[in-house]
């Protein structure tokens, strides 16, 4: 090896050394202002903030800034697309961090025994067929109960994702979904996830989800999380009772329109 690339070799790692510390203080500041934001709508809403989680959405993002989070405290990480999360995941894991990865994208049964692998909560379970699926694989895949979610549809429109609130479909009714899992003997029902439907305001959407939730609720007690909100309607969110907010873009910032 010659003496310049050494040199150059120090003077990349250098670079890659600021790049890093860069990105960090980064993400510290914006996760204290999303803590703060938290705190002040938990305040105004007369709620505990410890009542109140925070998932970081990493999709499109890289491993290191997954990293980086959990050196700055972040337990919960979010993934929509299994082809992103597991290889994610498992550099992560590799690295020795150790961080709850939520599935929060719309699942293909045929995914459900990678997804099962990695994720410690599935938040978009919306049909019975799915869940049973799900089931399966958790079943041959795991050595511990999973942690799912009913992604519920707050405007009952059959032709986007999310269980219909009314008993319409024998496949994606709430009630049908709900009590599937609930029967699963790998998986635990533990609540709802949501999202504001467009053209909604935040304020319409989750005062609509806080209803279907008290009934749900009445229904399986023991599924207490409420999944909802995320950069742009958080503090309508848990004003409504979320006790999960779902936080891309305020923490790591715009992503690509590709992402």
């Amino acid at each position: 090896m010659t003496e310049e690339t050494t040199t150059a070799g120090v003077a990349g790692g250098a670079d890659a050394a600021a790049r890093r510390q860069s990105r960090r203080a980064e993400l510290a500041a914006a996760l204290t202002r999303t803590r703060a934001r938290l705190a002040d709508a938990c305040s105004a809403a007369g709620r505990d903030p410890a009542e109140v989680s925070l998932i970081a959405v990493t999709k499109t993002y890289p491993a290191s800034d997954a990293l980086l989070l959990a050196e700055l405290g972040v337990t919960d990480v979010g993934e929509n697309r299994d082809q992103e999360a597991a290889p994610k995941a498992a550099e992560v894991a590799a690295a020795g961090a150790d961080l709850r990865w939520h599935f929060i994208g719309q699942l293909q049964r045929n995914k459900c025994r990678s997804v099962v692998r990695y994720a410690d909560v599935v938040q978009s379970v919306d049909s019975v067929r799915l869940a049973a699926a799900l089931d399966a694989a958790a079943t041959a895949g795991r050595d511990r109960p999973l942690d799912v979610l009913v992604q519920v549809s707050i405007d009952a429109d059959p032709v986007r994702g999310g269980a219909l609130p009314d008993d319409g479909d024998p496949d994606r009714s709430l009630s049908a979904v709900a009590d599937r899992l609930a029967a699963a003997g790998s998986l635990r029902l533990a609540g709802l996830m949501a999202v504001a439907p467009l053209g909604w305001e935040p304020e319409r959407a989750f005062a609509r989800l806080a209803e279907v939730a008290a009934r749900f609720r009445s229904a399986h007690p023991q599924a207490a999380v409420l999944s909802a909100g995320m950069s742009g309607d958080l503090e309508t969110a848990v004003a409504y009772g979320a006790t999960h907010v779902r936080v891309g873009s305020a923490l790591l910032g715009m992503r690509s329109t590709l992402g």
